[in-house]
């Protein structure tokens, strides 16, 4: 774990094991992160433009699913929504800014994934009727 301090703003790199994280899909296009200040494109350390792309996780023992939202930089090609996506090098930025705090995520790419789909998690049986007759 590597740890980046910039005068306000702490921040922590942690690597993600995308093989425990399941299904991943996007669920919002790539699109470009924007300074809502400015309204300028942001850049990477290399001047490069970073994109957004809001990918849903779900993990195969569980029904529930995550959304998060994956940075990268450059615009990341043949993604549409609905898509099964791989992250690579994913990492989980642990930040604090001003005394607010979070974690964004960032990977050094977002591929189409063309590999099977795997299985869901058994459907929930439905609740029984208790009672026997209609009111």
């Amino acid at each position: 774990m590597s740890e980046i301090i910039c005068e306000r703003i702490a921040m922590q790199r942690i690597p993600v094991d995308v093989a425990r994280l399941g299904s991943l899909m996007c669920v919002v296009p790539p699109e470009p992160r924007v300074n809502q200040e400015t309204g300028q494109i942001r850049t990477d350390a290399d001047g490069t433009e970073t994109w957004v792309v809001g990918v849903s996780v779900r993990q195969l023992e569980r029904r529930r699913a995550d959304v998060i939202e994956v940075t990268v930089s450059g615009e990341p090609k043949g993604i549409t929504e609905g898509m099964r996506v791989l992250l690579n090098d994913l990492v989980a930025v642990a930040w604090e800014i001003d005394g607010r705090k979070g974690t964004s995520f960032r990977a050094s790419a977002v591929l189409p994934h063309a590999g099977p789909v795997p299985p869901a998690p058994p459907a929930a049986a439905p609740p029984k009727q208790r009672g026997g007759g209609e009111a």
